[in-house]
This record gives C-alpha cells, sequence and structure tokens, in this order.
C-alpha cells in the first residue's frame, strides 16, 4: 500500500547516511519553517532523548537530515520540549515520523485514510478495526501538527484535514457495524448499499466538525437519527431498541482509549432535550421536537450539521425537513429580540478592556472564538432565510459573505477574520500539549511563558500583548453587535408607571412580560418613583431612576421569575442606604443595569451584600476590574491599612468584616458574569480568608504578648485544611483549620503580667485568634471556624504542639486523617517553622503505605457518608453518587499510595493531584481526563450555586434565569443539555472511583 511503501523508503534512507538532496521538494520536511531554525552540530537534548531506542546508524541519519534542514529540526525540538502527547507518537513509533517527514503531508493523509477504509472494510474482527482507527488518528495528530507548527498548513488546511480523519474514522465504523448487523440477520443484506447507504440510520456531524472546523483534541458532536419505515430490519428486530445498541458500540468503537489511544471523544448532547432522550432517534420524533419547541440555539446548531455516516441520502432528506425552521424567510421583531438575549447572555457584563491573560479561556471568554462563531452565526440567523448565499456553515466563509452583502463593514471582517486565525492557532497548540480537550491558558506566568514558547514568542508579555489585542478587537465588534436593536420592553410594549394610578397599557406589558400580578408590580415600581424607600427620595435620583426603570423592568422579566426579581429589587432598594452615586452609573451604563438583574435574580444575596456597600459600583466601572484579580500584596497592603486606622478593638473587627464583605462581593459578580472561572475563583477565595487570618494572626498575637508575654522560642502555625487548603473555597466555605505550636521545653513558661505555661499559653493564643475569626460584630460574622480535624478532633485541645502532632500523625491517625492531611497547607507562620511543618506533612504522605488497606478504608469511608448523608439526588454536587466526594477520594488515595515513589504527586489541589498522576502514568490517561474534566465542571456549578441559594438546589423550583447561568458555568447551550452532561459525567466519576479502588488491583506495594 502506499502509506506503507512511504514509511519503508523512510526507514531505508534511515540505515545510511542522507544526503540533503534525498528529500523531494514537496517533502514535509523540506517545508518546514521556523521563526529561529536550529544549528545541528548534534541533535537537540529533548528530540536525541525521543529517539534514544533506535540504532545508532538511524541516528546518525536523523541527525544528517536535521542538519540538512535546520528549520525541521527546530520544529521537532519545540515540540519535544513543550508537547508530551507529541513527543509520545514519536517515541512510540519513530517510522511513523520518518514517513511523514519524507512525504507531502496532504497526500500523505490521503493515502493513510484511504488504507484505513479499506482494512476496515475487509476486516471482520472489531479489535483489529479499533487498532487501524486509532493508527489513522495517530498519523493524522502528527503530521497535522508538524505541518501547523512549521507553517506548511494553514488553518483552512489544518481543519479540512483533521475534519476528514474523523469523518472517515466515523464513516468506516458504521459502514463496520452496519455491515455486521447484516451479517447477524439484523438488517437486510440485499438492500443495504455501500457504507450504509439505504440502512435508514444517519449520522450528523454538528459544530466544528458539521463546518469542516474540528479543532485539534475537539470532541466530534454526533446526532444519531433513524428512521423506522426506511431501515431494512430483519425480522423481530425493533428499530429503536437495534439503534440505539448499535450508537452506542459506535461511540465505543470511538472513545474507548486501548494500547493504540482513541480515535475521539464522542459528544451526543446536542440531540433533543438530552437529559430524557436516547442517543439516537427517529426522524419523526426529532422533527416533531423542532417544530414544537426548538429553540433559537438549536436553530444556530444546524446552520453546522452535515451527514457524514450511514445513510448519508437520508441525512440530507432530513436537513431538507428541517430547513424552515432553522432558515425562516422572515424574522419578526421579536425573533430579533431572542437573538439579541442570546448575545447577552453570553456575558451579562461586557466589562473593559483590561483582561486577565493567565487562566484565559480563548474559546468562552471575553473576545474568544465563541464571540467571533456567534457574531457570524446570529447574523446568518436574521438574513439566512432571505438570501441563501449566506447559509454555509464555514465561519470565515460567512464572515467574507456577510461583508460582500453588505451586512458587516469590510474592516470589522478583515479584523475578525485575523483574531480568528490567531486565536484558533492557539486554540490548536494548548491542545498539542496533552491531546486535552482544553482552551484555558496556564494559569501561573512561568507556566504561560513557557506556552509563548511553543508559539513562537519571546516571552510571556510578548505573547500577552499580542493576545490581548485581539481579544479587544474581538470583544469591542462583538458588543457593536444589534447596538442599534431597541431592547425587547420597548418593543414589546409600553412601561409607563404614573403617580396617582396604574397605566392600563403598562399592566399589559407586565402581563406579557411574565409577571403573575401586573398590579403589585406596578404598585412597587411606582411606589420606587414616588420616593417610599429613603434612598430614591431625592428629585434627581428618581430621574436617573425613571431612566432605567423600562430596561430594568426588562432585564428582570428576562431571567424567567419576574415577580421573585422584582421582589429582590424592592429589598435592594430598600436596604440601599444611598442612590446618589448608584443610579446615574447605572443610567449611563446599560450592562450595569443588565448585571444588576442577573445578581438580582439569580443571587439575591449577593444583591443584599451589594445594597449595603453600593460603592462597590464604582469598582465595576473601575477598567482595571474585569481583569486579574488584585494580587496578594495589593490586598493585603489594603487590609492592613484599614485595621491600623481602626480607632478600637470593636472597629478593628468590623474592617475585617466589611473588608471581606467587600472583596466576596466583587468576587462574586465576576463569577456571575463570567469573567472568573471556578478555579481562580476558589484561589481567590482562599487567598483572601489567607491574608485575613495572617492579619488577625498578627493583631492577636502582639495583644496576646502584651497580656501574657512570651515564652522562649515560641512559633505558631495555622494550617489550612479541607477546601481553604486546597483553595477550592466558595462564597459560603467555613475555614477548616489546625493550629501548631512549639517553645523552648526548658522555660515553658510565659514571662507576662499574667504568665501561662506552654499548653494552656498556646490554647488561649487560640481561643482568641478563633474569636476574631468568628465572633458576630454590628458588621456581621467574618467565618465559621472548624477545628475537628486537629488531633484526637473534638476531645483534643485545641492547638496541639508540633512534637505532638508527628507521633499523632505516626502512630495513632486514622487514614481519613491522613486524607485530610493531603490538604493541609500553611498559611500562616515565621518561615522557619513553616519549613518544620511542612517536612513533617511530607513525612507522613510519603510513608509507604499498604495499598489494599487504604483502598478498603477509604471505600469503606464513602460507604459512610453515602448512608449519613445519601448520594440519590444528582444536583447534590458534593455528596452524590459520582460528585465531589469521590473524586476528592480518589486524589487522596493517589498521593497516599504513590506519595513515597511519586513525590511531585503531592498537592493540596485536588484538580492537581489527578493532572499530576496523569502525567506520571499513575492513572489511566482518558480516566484522568474525565476526572480533571468533572473537577473543574463540579466546582464551576457550585460556585454558582454557593453564590445563588442558601439551601439545596432543585431544578423544578429554580428560576430560569439561575438555570442560564448554570449552563453557561458549565460552557453548554442550555439546561437540559448541561443535565445531560453532569448526570453523564457523575456515572463516568463513579466507574472510575471503582477501578481505581478495585480490590483486585489494590494489593501490596503500588509499585510492586
Amino acid at each position: 500500500m502506499a502509506l506503507a511503501r512511504t514509511r519503508k523508503a523512510a526507514i531505508e534512507v534511515g540505515e545510511r547516511p542522507v544526503e540533503p538532496a534525498a528529500m523531494p521538494a514537496e517533502a514535509l520536511v523540506a517545508r518546514l519553517r521556523a521563526a529561529e531554525a536550529l544549528a545541528v552540530r548534534k541533535l537537540a537534548p529533548a528530540l536525541a532523548e525521543l529517539l534514544e531506542d533506535v540504532s545508532a546508524e538511524q541516528r546518525r541519519s536523523f541527525t544528517a537530515l536535521m542538519k540538512a534542514h535546520p528549520a525541521a529540526h527546530a520544529v521537532l525540538a519545540g515540540v519535544a520540549t513543550h508537547s508530551p502527547f507529541l513527543s509520545d507518537l514519536i517515541r512510540r513509533d519513530p517510522a511513523r515520523l520518518a514517513g511523514l517527514l519524507a512525504a507531502d503531508p496532504a497526500e500523505h493523509l490521503a493515502q493513510a485514510r484511504e488504507e484505513t477504509l479499506s482494512l476496515v472494510a475487509a476486516s471482520g474482527d472489531e479489535d483489529a478495526v479499533m487498532a487501524a482507527l486509532r493508527r489513522l488518528r495517530a498519523e493524522t495528530a502528527l503530521t497535522v501538527a508538524l505541518a501547523d507548527i512549521g507553517e506548511v498548513f494553514d488553518l483552512a488546511a489544518v481543519t479540512r484535514e483533521l475534519t476528514a480523519g474523523a469523518d472517515a474514522a466515523v464513516r468506516a465504523a458504521v459502514a463496520f457495524l452496519l455491515r455486521e448487523a447484516a451479517g447477524a440477520g439484523k438488517l437486510d443484506p440485499a438492500t443495504l448499499g455501500e457504507d450504509g447507504a439505504g440502512a435508514g440510520y444517519t449520522v450528523l456531524a454538528m459544530g466544528k466538525h458539521g463546518a469542516g472546523e474540528l479543532n485539534y483534541s475537539s470532541d466530534i458532536d454526533l446526532i444519531v437519527l433513524y428512521d423506522r419505515e426506511a431501515a431494512p430490519l430483519g425480522e423481530d428486530v425493533e428499530a429503536a431498541p437495534f439503534f440505539v445498541r448499535l450508537t452506542q458500540r459506535l461511540v465505543r468503537l470511538l472513545q474507548e482509549r486501548t494500547a493504540d489511544g482513541y480515535v475521539a471523544r464522542v459528544d451526543l448532547r446536542l440531540r433533543p432535550d438530552p437529559a430524557s432522550t436516547p442517543v439516537a432517534l427517529s426522524l419523526e420524533g426529532a422533527l416533531d421536537y423542532y417544530e414544537r419547541e426548538g429553540a433559537t440555539w438549536e436553530r444556530a446548531a444546524y446552520i453546522k450539521a452535515r451527514p457524514i455516516a450511514g445513510d448519508i441520502a437520508l441525512g440530507h432528506a432530513f436537513l431538507r425537513q428541517l430547513s424552515p425552521f432553522v432558515w425562516r424567510r422572515s424574522l419578526d421583531y421579536a425573533a430579533v429580540a431572542d437573538v439579541h438575549a442570546m448575545k447577552q447572555d453570553i456575558h451579562a457584563f461586557r466589562g473593559h478592556e483590561a483582561i486577565a491573560v493567565e487562566g484565559h479561556n480563548v474559546k468562552l471568554g471575553r473576545g474568544g472564538i465563541r464571540e467571533i462563531e456567534f457574531f457570524v452565526q446570529t447574523q446568518q440567523l436574521i438574513a439566512g432565510g432571505r438570501d441563501p448565499r449566506l447559509r454555509t456553515p464555514r465561519t470565515l466563509e460567512a464572515l467574507a459573505m456577510l461583508a460582500e452583502t453588505g451586512w458587516i463593514d469590510e474592516t470589522v471582517r478583515a479584523e475578525l477574520d485575523e483574531a480568528y486565525h490567531f486565536l484558533r492557532r492557539v486554540e490548536h497548540r494548548l491542545q498539542m500539549v496533552a491531546d486535552a480537550q482544553t482552551h484555558t491558558l496556564p494559569e501561573s506566568a512561568e507556566a504561560l511563558a513557557d506556552f509563548a514558547a511553543f508559539m513562537g514568542y519571546a516571552d510571556r508579555d510578548a505573547f500577552a500583548a499580542a493576545l490581548t489585542r485581539r481579544l479587544v478587537t474581538v470583544q469591542n465588534d462583538y458588543s457593536r453587535l444589534f447596538e442599534d436593536v431597541p431592547p425587547r420592553a420597548a418593543v414589546d410594549g409600553r412601561l409607563e408607571f404614573p403617580a396617582e394610578s396604574d397605566d392600563r397599557e403598562t399592566l399589559a406589558t407586565l402581563l406579557k412580560l411574565g409577571f403573575a400580578n401586573p398590579r403589585a408590580a406596578s404598585a412597587t415600581v411606582r411606589g420606587w418613583l414616588a420616593g417610599e424607600h429613603r434612598a430614591l427620595r431625592p428629585a434627581d435620583v428618581r430621574q436617573h431612576l425613571a431612566a432605567i426603570v423600562p430596561p430594568l423592568i426588562d432585564a428582570l422579566a428576562r431571567g424567567g421569575a419576574p415577580d421573585a426579581a422584582l421582589n429582590a429589587a424592592d429589598l435592594f432598594f430598600r436596604e440601599l442606604p444611598s442612590a446618589h452615586r448608584l443610579l446615574p452609573a447605572l443610567a449611563l451604563h446599560p450592562d450595569l443595569v443588565r448585571l444588576l438583574a442577573t445578581i438580582l435574580g439569580t443571587a439575591p444575596r449577593l444583591g443584599e451584600m451589594l445594597a449595603h456597600r453600593p460603592s462597590l459600583i464604582d469598582a465595576l466601572l473601575d477598567p482595571a476590574f474585569f481583569g486579574a484579580l488584585p494580587d496578594e500584596e495589593a490586598l493585603a497592603a489594603r487590609l492592613d491599612a484599614l485595621l491600623e486606622a481602626a480607632e478600637n478593638e470593636e472597629d478593628l473587627l468590623d474592617q475585617a468584616r466589611r473588608f471581606r464583605q467587600e472583596q466576596h462581593v466583587l468576587i462574586g459578580v465576576r463569577i456571575l458574569s463570567g469573567t472568573l472561572p471556578a478555579a481562580r475563583a476558589g484561589e481567590a477565595f482562599a487567598r483572601l480568608a489567607g491574608i485575613i487570618i495572617r492579619a488577625l494572626l498578627a493583631v492577636v498575637e502582639r495583644r496576646f504578648r502584651e497580656a501574657y508575654g512570651t515564652i522562649p522560642g515560641a512559633e505558631v502555625a495555622v494550617i489550612a485544611m479541607g477546601k481553604l487548603g486546597g483553595r477550592e473555597m466558595t462564597a459560603g466555605s467555613d475555614l477548616d483549620l489546625i493550629v501548631l505550636y512549639d517553645f523552648d521545653p526548658e522555660h515553658p513558661e510565659s514571662d507576662g503580667p499574667r504568665s501561662l505555661e506552654g499548653g494552656h499559653y498556646f490554647a488561649r493564643f487560640t481561643q482568641r485568634l478563633i474569636s476574631a475569626l468568628t465572633t458576630p460584630t454590628n458588621a456581621g460574622q467574618l467565618y465559621e471556624v472548624d477545628l475537628r480535624l486537629r488531633p484526637s478532633g473534638r476531645s483534643g485541645p485545641v492547638a496541639t504542639s508540633l512534637p505532638r502532632f508527628e507521633v499523632y500523625q505516626a502512630e495513632e491517625a486514622w487514614t481519613w486523617e491522613h486524607m485530610a492531611l493531603t490538604r493541609a497547607r500553611v498559611v500562616a507562620a515565621s518561615p522557619a517553622f513553616a519549613a518544620r511543618v511542612e517536612t513533617a506533612i511530607g513525612a507522613v504522605l510519603r510513608r509507604r503505605r499498604d495499598t489494599r488497606r487504604i483502598a478498603d478504608d477509604i471505600r469503606d469511608m464513602r460507604a459512610a457518608i453515602a448512608e449519613e448523608k445519601g448520594e440519590d439526588e444528582r444536583w447534590d454536587l458534593k455528596y452524590a453518587r459520582g460528585g465531589l466526594i469521590d473524586i476528592e477520594f480518589v486524589a487522596q488515595y493517589l498521593v497516599l499510595v504513590h506519595a513515597a515513589r511519586h513525590p511531585a504527586i503531592m498537592d493540596t489541589s485536588t484538580l492537581r493531584v489527578i493532572e499530576a498522576a496523569r502525567a506520571a502514568g499513575l492513572i489511566d490517561a482518558e480516566d484522568g481526563q474525565l476526572l480533571a474534566e468533572a473537577c473543574r465542571l463540579l466546582h464551576d456549578l457550585t460556585q454558582v450555586l454557593r453564590l445563588a441559594l442558601a439551601g439545596p438546589f432543585r431544578p423544578a423550583e429554580a428560576s430560569p434565569a439561575l438555570r442560564r447561568l448554570l449552563a453557561r458555568a458549565g460552557g453548554m447551550p442550555d439546561f437540559s443539555t448541561l443535565e445531560a452532561r453532569l448526570f453523564e459525567i457523575e456515572d463516568e466519576v463513579r466507574a472510575i472511583f471503582g477501578r481505581v479502588l478495585d480490590p483486585s488491583s489494590a494489593c501490596g506495594d503500588p509499585e510492586s
């Protein structure tokens, strides 16, 4: 076969010295380009390491090839340095690298697809088919990556080749399954055509796959349909269960990880109502759904739909039938407003040009790929029904046609086109690092600098400047989308609130907006305008209020529970001490009105805190607010200044509480506005708590010494445990703490006016610290503090000496206490004592353990928690079967059984432990990726729910606004799709929990 011949020739070339002229001009190695070619005397160390298992003669041959092509050497050295995934592909099969370097990359990939299709068509063995599909995927991944990095492929070629590879794999897998079914008598082989023609079963590619724009490590979004009338089913074969089982097998063929890797992660959640429908749907049922209740986002999704496997003609026929749903000949104002509302839901508040680069999501974040795609798709929905030229599924083609037909300015097209190319390149490079479906930039400056080098930039700042320039451009163009469309309330009817009586037309408008009691709503708003609430009495305030009432009512109504949201707004204005600064700001910034409505409609507790501190609105208008979070040094300096200026101890405690409330509001607004992902929100809450603990510790220590003096050699450390230790705090988290101390045992008494001895001294000191953190004052409570994780729990002293702590952990602690210790982190101590404490904790965690016993203990503990708390509530994200507890227990198990040989796995963050375990090969790669995805999703949702609710979340009782907010936090188009994914992930997490803690594999030394 052609591909085999190419590889054979390349290997033969590798057995003798290669002359520069040995490679044809069209060969990939001759076409690779690099920003800075590496002169070759010997191979770059990282690249040489990948080839350490080849023969000396082959190594010399490859070195000669690199010497002849220094740009290729630079590209491959960069891959070896920055991409573990691509490095592994090279290391596992050096002949594959040699073969593709010797070939034209496009021809090479076309040959690979042809050979795979032929092999699968001739095979009746499922294992052989799976292996062939995975080899094709590896060939595609390495070839496309090198051609992309080396600037041989442009973006169109990259996405075209990735899409073609996915198409071929799905088509081959479906054909194999249908052929197998026909052989088993489930389908009539006489009626079944080549590759599944006439099968009555079709697979639609959606999203980027459907558009031919697939990204490097993308899931493939599929919708699977069947026509029971057209399917040539065998006798007594029922269509629904047969095609559902066939689809489940299709997913396994593509998604299951084997020794050869996997083909693609399959996502079937774009089908109608995925939480309650089977994975394969009848055409009739799908058409009925879209006719009855298809949403605007589903119309947008079908712009990119394309049949790729099975009965292709059936897929085209379905899309023709669906065309009137997607492409409407005319669009009324209500539909325009619906699209406008979709745009506003993407980001509740656009913010300013300041964008934090570290941790930014280049797909979903501000100025990202999603905004460009949305910009294009919304224009297509509006105009595509009347102009078929706008119906192309490809983003850049549609953008060009929108400019050609006058819907957008050519300058805007050029800006978005250039930004799209840049952001897709960043997206692909992120995914090449570890073959992960990620769009998030590294969160540390050091890791971002490393990624910047992989992108070809000199340093972090050069890359950040280039990225920010594009993000700001996209954000500005996106913000102007529909800027001339009037607010929905203005087109739906009149909203006027005269002082003397209700306006009849306004009552009708309120009814249309969804208010159950329009008269009560009107009375509430008329009360505002009459100055019933103290803050609204000044005439100038009421003038500004009158200007914002229509958009505020509209935004509150759009949340889906208008009466409750209006009541929250009424409480907000009632609690407001003054509106002199707030109302003018709202009148000048309509997007701030929408943000306030989002807060009041979804997180009324946050709204109440904002009402008590209206000056925080100024922070929202600060151009830097939606950029990087304030660093620890700046926050600590601000708190120190506030405490230093306190008039007395009561004022000092009030200042600490106000500072915490202020920062919680600002972090909460960032979460609700979608500009702060959960991982960074958890870190922000934890960083704030650490700053407050250290500040109050210093105050308490100073005043305690005034009364009791000091003990020679006295040292104190505050240890963060639980969510604080793992930097996974939410708005409602308690502080789990342990206090450790040490002193000179030869001189145990303090030297103050009231002397205390040893343990009594530190117990009294700890009680003072806890009191400072927990005592309610006029400004409220600071934190709840839980000391139950200390040695001996409630029965032990509130503070423990370090020597006693070490003995306890070595001789008396239970497994659950060592599990808790995996999250222990020193938040306050002198550097020397902190080092001693960290050494003590590390020694405990690095002990060699009986793996079976640890697994048994953890399973027993999980069962006990399930018995006490229950595990059947799927939206109880902490305790649900497959929820956060399962993920945390897996991470803690991995630390306890592997830290002795792999100390790098030790981290207080659950997510980082999982990622380190995956990188070290201590957990299956697919399981590790799924656990990381689940961890992020559950933390994202938890952050929103803790802001929004004081009690449990019940989907049936939740406002549409909160459901939409959760969908956005989970990166899903609607709540139904989010719920389907959540339940799917919980099931997968529980299965992984069982595999990792499997008693049959958890025995003896983990390394044996």
